[in-house]
């Protein structure tokens, strides 16, 4: 697939970033050249990286070329999900009210909290005893 009239953009969520092509097509959908449903095996993380396409109701009209890295698989389909909406923006700038009511755009700030000295992880303590 040639990448030449491509809209570009970039996801982030937790430590996974993706990098993604749109261009016009057939609805053909790939994450590190291998197909979406061979890559996501879970149908949620499926519905949760396509939701910008449901959203502008653009199902079958764009092809999708994800190189992603990093962090796990629910936080790849986040990052896609970003990156996905954020590429649509800058294809088309009237598709930008929708996906900001829908919150696409902002980028998920959550993250896993540093475990602290003193507990077992970022907040479990030692058990107390009282006598």
């Amino acid at each position: 697939m040639s990448l030449t009239n491509a809209t570009y953009a970039t996801g982030r969520r937790k430590e996974a970033v993706a990098r993604v092509w749109i261009q016009p097509g057939s609805g053909k959908f790939t994450i590190n050249k291998l197909d979406i449903e061979r890559y996501f095996d879970r149908s949620g993380l499926r519905i949760l990286a396509q939701q910008p396409f449901k959203t502008t109701q653009t199902d079958e009209r764009f092809d999708v070329t994800v190189n992603i890295c990093g962090g796990g698989v629910s936080g790849q389909a986040g990052a896609i999900k970003h990156g996905l909406a954020r590429a649509l923006c800058a294809y088309d700038p009237n598709f930008r009210p929708v996906l900001k009511k829908a919150g696409f755009l902002t980028r998920d700030p959550r993250a896993v909290e540093r475990k602290k000295y003193g507990h077992h992880k970022a907040r479990k303590s030692t058990q107390y005893s009282k006598r």
